[in-house]
């Protein structure tokens, strides 16, 4: 009896210092200014896009089913797609949303430093939900002509910027 219950606490124990692992991969940044930043051009990004019945990032379905697991995985993911083909392909004229976006590219900078080496510590998993997710984002992201992708993909920040809102929340990342 007395080993079963030392077996069982030692369980509880090391899945505590697991999750407590997993809580110091998470971003510590107030997101308020991202946000502002976005909502500054959410109207004239949105205003652009002419496919408003299509999603890239899927608000009901990607983001949501997201495990604990996976959380700091995909969170790295979807700041590469942003910095490695959104903000890149994205062609805007207009100096004052270029600024804002700017803005925001160096804020996804400084959480991909953070993520990246959250996994050098080897603190962030990346499982096959989380490899999924991803795809499922670039997938959406390739049937678009690619400034069409870009602008949406734009255009919906915001789901992207309050995922990443409700997951890492507070949490000191190192």
């Amino acid at each position: 009896m007395k080993a079963s219950l030392w077996l069982l606490g030692t369980v509880f124990l090391l899945s505590s210092a697991h999750t407590l692992g997993l809580r110091r991969c998470l971003i510590a940044m107030d997101m308020r200014h991202v946000g502002e930043s976005f909502q500054q051009i959410k109207g004239a990004i949105q205003a652009q896009d002419t496919f408003q019945n299509v999603t890239i990032l899927s608000a009901s379905g990607t983001l949501h089913s997201i495990k604990p697991l996976d959380v700091c995985c995909v969170t790295k993911n979807l700041l590469a797609f942003y910095m490695n083909r959104v903000f890149k392909d994205h062609q805007e004229l207009n100096p004052q949303i270029l600024r804002k976006i700017s803005s925001i590219a160096n804020s996804f900078l400084y959480m991909q430093k953070v993520l990246q080496q959250c996994q050098e510590q080897r603190l962030c998993h990346c499982g096959e939900e989380a490899a999924n997710a991803t795809r499922i984002v670039h997938d959406n992201y390739n049937q678009l002509e690619v400034r069409s992708a870009a602008l949406k993909s734009l255009g919906e920040l915001d789901v992207f910027l309050a995922w990443i809102d409700r997951n890492h929340q507070g949490t000191p990342a190192s």
